[in-house]
């Protein structure tokens, strides 16, 4: 007797008892194991991922109806999309900054900031912030929290304190990030023209902005920082928010980050030349202590690390090598400021200069931009291309795998690191030394990605993540005070704001048609959602713990930033529904 699988698989929105709660109940249980594990048990993120996975395989085979074979090869897909091209690009963005770290040239770099000001707070702001927004306009995917994570823990911060920033930093850019990928993909789905869209993110991630900064000095050092430091955070806050605003309604979705995190770096060194904070030296103090606070609870292993497992030996070795590595005294580092030329600055700004005049060339000229798009490689994915329908009949796109290997932005940050390599004197040679390194002390990031993205897959391919949507919409006309979860909930499982827009922009769009909500706000709001959920993902939750040297302490940072990224959530969720009423004069 031969057993035949089915040709094709088509979701059932409600397929257990014919119950759509349900059956939503049951689609977040992988999503509950991510936040069981990471928070409550504190597991490794590779754990934790490989687990989500495997909950969701079952829950598409038993309850969702998906042959098991579809389920499997649905995670491989998603792990090769995790690995290339995000890991690509963090693992590229990571490689680049060793080079610079290897050139003897970072100090000079640190030493550049430190210029601007030497007080640790506002470098917080500045790096994080600013330079970091830079960092999300250009390449996203985790690439600002790797870069930026390594330079606050450089100017004094302990690397948990690090991990935090510039995860909770790492929030109003999002949406514009990579060029406005995010937006330009929502567009694509909806048909609603992305600059429609884009205007309408500019009416509500600026709303966010204006506070970042100034939650960022509460991170860094408390209430008295906040006393101390406001009139910096609220200059670059606001100026931020309204380059943001201004930029996106009128200008350019593409360049709206570019545009905002320059002008919040020039509001900065403006404002910093007619006022200067108090408590620079309590707050350096406060660092110091935490800083060795921290030291003894990673060279005591175990205890203080939380879970472990036997092959995961580089944490407390590379905390203390990496302070070792960055370790410039004050009193240094005022020295090196004051014998800083113009040359050395421009020397030690080149690897990003170089990274900013690459991205704007390969995004921003068209010519150069289609060609690079036109050498992707669609590949349909053995044994589930063509075996998957969504829920609406047709044959999902997702199982055709594009293999961007030039227009990938790790490619380009490829081709930039060897350009470093080659200027600022490290030569071939040692750009391959940082290459092999960089990936050992990321073996487990990349497994942990590419779990997530397996989890991701899974979920959307077997119709898990819709009939989670589609539960949530039924709220009716209250549905616009609760879109915006769905974009933190996909952009938290995914780490990625473009897929949780991917995942679910179009039923934001059909939510809002059926219920007699503006689609372009729901479908806004889904991209606004997906920022202040990118903090928790447990891809951004690796990369930031790879970056510090805090790989295996996932849960710790988890724990940190969770309670901001539920009450960003919530302020976004209450302005998204007064604009649906009362605030709607808001909107373009």
């Amino acid at each position: 007797m031969t057993y035949l699988m089915p040709s094709t698989f088509q979701p059932d929105i409600s397929p257990i008892a014919d119950n759509l709660a349900l059956s939503a109940v049951v689609a977040l249980l992988p999503l509950l194991t991510v936040f069981l594990t990471l928070g409550v048990l504190r597991w490794k993120a590779h754990w934790a991922g490989l687990t989500a996975v495997a909950v969701a395989v079952v829950v598409a085979s038993l309850f969702f109806g998906m042959p098991l074979h579809l389920a499997v090869l649905s995670a491989t897909e998603g792990a090769a999309f995790g690995l290339y091209p995000i890991m690509w690009i963090v693992f590229t963005a990571i490689v680049l900054y060793q080079v610079t770290v290897r050139s003897g040239h970072f100090e000079d770099l640190r030493a550049t900031f430190h210029l601007i000001s030497d007080d640790p707070r506002i470098q917080a702001i500045i790096i994080a912030f600013c330079f970091g927004g830079l960092l999300e306009a250009l390449a996203g995917f985790g690439a600002p929290v790797a870069i930026t994570g390594v330079m606050l823990m450089a100017v004094g911060f302990s690397p948990l304190r690090a991990a935090a920033i510039v995860l909770l930093a790492n929030t109003a850019p999002v949406a514009f990030g990579a060029i406005g990928t995010p937006i330009i993909t929502a567009g694509a789905l909806t048909k609603i023209p992305y600059t429609e869209i884009g205007a309408y993110v500019g009416h509500q991630t600026p709303i966010i902005a204006v506070f970042v900064p100034l939650l960022l000095v509460l991170m860094a050092d408390g209430r008295r920082g906040v006393r101390e430091v406001w009139p910096l955070a609220v200059v670059v806050g606001v100026t931020f928010a309204v380059a943001q605003w201004f930029s996106a309604t009128y200008l350019s979705v593409e360049l709206t980050d570019i545009i905002a995190s320059l002008a919040g770096l020039a509001a900065a060194v403006l404002f910093l030349r007619v006022w200067q904070p108090s408590g620079r030296e309590a707050a350096l103090e406060s660092l110091a202590v935490e800083r060795e606070r921290d030291r003894i609870l990673v060279a005591a292993g175990p205890a203080g690390a939380g879970v472990r497992s036997d092959h995961s030996e580089p944490e407390g070795e590379a905390v203390l090598a990496a302070e070792h590595d960055h370790a410039l005294s004050l009193t240094e580092l005022d020295a090196r400021a004051r014998s800083l030329t113009p040359r050395r600055i421009a020397t030690a700004l080149f690897p990003y200069l170089l990274v900013i005049a690459v991205f704007a060339v390969a995004k921003l000229v068209p010519a150069v931009k289609d060609w690079l798009a036109s050498t992707d490689v669609k590949i349909a994915w053995p044994g589930l291309a063509g075996e998957v329908l969504t829920h609406a009949g047709q044959v999902s796109k997702s199982a055709t795998y594009t293999f961007p290997w030039l227009s990938s932005p790790g490619t380009m940050l490829l081709i930039c690191s060897i350009i470093t390599a080659l200027v600022l004197g490290v030569g071939f040679g040692g750009w391959f030394k940082e290459v092999v390194a960089t990936a050992v002390k990321m073996r487990f990031a990349f497994l942990t990605v590419a779990c997530v993205l397996a989890l991701a897959y899974v979920m959307n391919l077997s119709g898990q993540t819709i009939t989670i949507g589609t539960w949530i919409a039924g709220a009716g006309a209250f549905f616009a005070y609760l879109s915006p979860i769905l974009g933190w909930i996909g952009t938290a499982v995914t780490g990625s704001d473009t897929s949780a827009n991917a995942l679910f922009a179009t039923l934001q769009q059909t939510a809002g048609k059926t219920a007699g909500i503006d689609p372009t706000l729901l479908v806004a709001a889904n991209t606004s959602g997906g920022v202040v959920g990118k903090m928790i993902s447990p891809q951004n939750l690796t990369i930031a713990a790879t970056a510090v040297g805090l790989l295996g302490r996932e849960s710790d940072i988890f724990r940190k930033v969770v309670p901001w990224s539920i009450g960003l959530l919530v302020a976004m969720c209450l302005l998204v529904g007064l604009q649906s009423s009362v605030l709607a004069w808001m909107l373009p």
